[in-house]
């Protein structure tokens, strides 16, 4: 048995456990067992990153089986066993196609830590942010460089050495000498930098001013971070620019800018929608004050224009004589409500969204328990809403309105508020905290409604009374 051969044996046994014992003394020492946990967030596809989450799933399995702990120096016990025990029965082509599976298995086990990482380097800086903090990823490459010692001593161990130089065939030449000449030919325009690719955190897209990029404006660092989908919460940037350098992002964009610029911040403007760049006019007025300028004064006209809009319900419904109910109630509030699904919704806090809305009695008002529901228009529209709540059952009135319906209500907070599809709330209906309370909804204006496209401004009113009440039968009284 060589004596080299067992050393190198020896040496590929030792290296291998040499991190677990390592660890095991520190652990002892100091009671730090040496372990981390990282939690990283990133949605980017990444090659690297992405091959490593598919292998990630059959290589963990395989390192706990018992065979493949302490760096997988049991595996190779046994394939010293079998190289040593081929060698007494002559056997040495056996013993090292037993040595060398050994450490084929250890290298793809082994490997992937270092070359995945490597791979994403490679491709560009973008991608650094899928390994996590950067102590975290240069220790996984000096482990994964680590990890592939052992079975490189392996490979040494059963190898036969040469006692001679032996001259290699015309094939092997020939193709040492291709493999030499494109070394040559592609390595230096390999090595030449290419431009830089900012990661999320060198941008310091968060806004935690812990960004490392030099030489760039705040508006050049919003942009990138929208170009690469930083600023999202799914990391969708904009479809082809991701691997694009930071100079050559800003580059088109600052053109693009310039085309927008002469037609006013217009990114619709025909120039700017057929430029080549125009997939980046979306996130462009972090970068150009003309596009956003343009883009400010367009959110104000459609502001104002709401606005109009707005106080044009508001004033019909202002022109409706105020209800003058027939006892005094605790409130009385009156407002415009809009609504897109047909009804306004009453809800208490904690019992928003809360299980199906309640079914409507005669298609108008329908209660239960924290949630109510009213009729308002034909699917979308205003309506001119008073709320009056009592401490005690008002008279009943139909006189005037086309229906009228009571349902019961069952306040599990004591604070009912009405609320629309604008953000417009009547608050403070229930007059006696959590209880049981009935609610009365008058309406008129829904035949007015059906009847024509376009009813006028202020056609549905509602008057609501609400007053405490335990009977639960709905009563249709018009």
């Amino acid at each position: 048995m060589p004596r080299r051969s067992w050393v190198l044996w020896a040496a590929a046994a030792l290296t291998a456990v040499a991190p677990a014992l390592l660890f095991w003394v520190v652990s002892v020492v100091t009671g730090d067992d040496g372990s981390r946990t990282y939690i990283t967030m990133f949605q980017r596809s990444c090659l690297g990153w992405d091959i490593h989450n598919q292998i990630l799933l059959w290589v963990y399995p395989v390192k706990a089986f018992p065979l493949f702990s302490y760096g997988g120096a049991p595996l190779i016990v046994l394939g010293f066993v079998g190289w040593c025990l081929s060698l007494r029965g002559g056997r040495a082509g056996l013993g090292r196609i037993l040595g060398r599976c050994v450490a084929v298995v250890l290298l793809a086990l082994g490997l992937p830590d270092f070359l995945l990482p490597t791979l994403d380097v490679a491709l560009g800086p973008v991608c650094l942010d899928a390994w996590g903090p950067p102590e975290r990823f240069s220790t996984q490459i000096a482990w994964g460089l680590y990890d592939c010692v052992a079975p490189v001593l392996v490979l040494f161990a059963v190898r036969v050495p040469r006692r001679a130089y032996i001259r290699r065939g015309p094939v092997i030449r020939t193709t040492a000498a291709v493999l030499a000449v494109t070394a040559v030919v592609l390595l230096p325009a390999a090595s030449a930098p290419p431009g830089r690719v900012s990661g999320e955190r060198e941008l310091d897209c968060a806004g935690f001013g812990d960004g490392t990029v030099t030489g760039l404006s705040a508006a050049d660092k919003r942009f990138l971070c929208k170009v690469r989908g930083h600023d999202r919460p799914y990391g969708l940037g904009v479809e082809g620019w991701d691997e694009v350098s930071d100079q050559d992002v800003l580059a088109q964009g600052r053109h693009l800018c310039a085309l927008a610029t002469r037609h006013g911040g217009d990114i619709a403007a025909r120039a700017v929608s057929e430029a080549p760049q125009v997939s980046l006019a979306g996130v462009l007025a972090d970068l150009c004050p003309a596009v956003a300028g343009a883009q400010q004064a367009e959110a104000d006209r459609r502001q104002a224009e709401s606005d109009a809009y707005v106080a044009q319900k508001e004033r019909a419904c202002a022109a409706h004589p105020r209800h003058r109910p027939k006892v005094l109630p605790v409130r009385q509030r009156r407002a415009t409500m809009w609504t897109e699904f047909w009804t306004i919704d009453g809800w208490e806090e904690g019992y928003e969204g809360e299980g199906d809305p309640p079914d409507l009695v005669e298609d108008l008002v329908g209660g239960g328990r924290g949630t109510l529901a009213i009729w308002a228009a034909d699917e979308v529209g205003h309506a001119c809403v008073t709320a009056e709540s009592y401490t005690r059952r008002p008279p009943l009135e139909t006189r005037g309105w086309e229906e009228v319906v009571e349902v019961g209500y069952e306040s599990p907070t004591g604070a009912l508020a009405l609320s629309d599809g604008d953000g417009t709330r009547l608050r403070g209906l229930t007059t006696r905290g959590p209880g049981s309370y009935r609610v009365r909804v008058h309406l008129r204006g829904r035949e007015l409604v059906y009847q024509v496209a376009y009813p006028p401004d202020g056609a549905v009113e509602l008057l609501v009374q609400v007053f405490p009440g335990t009977a639960k039968k709905p009563v249709v009284y018009k």
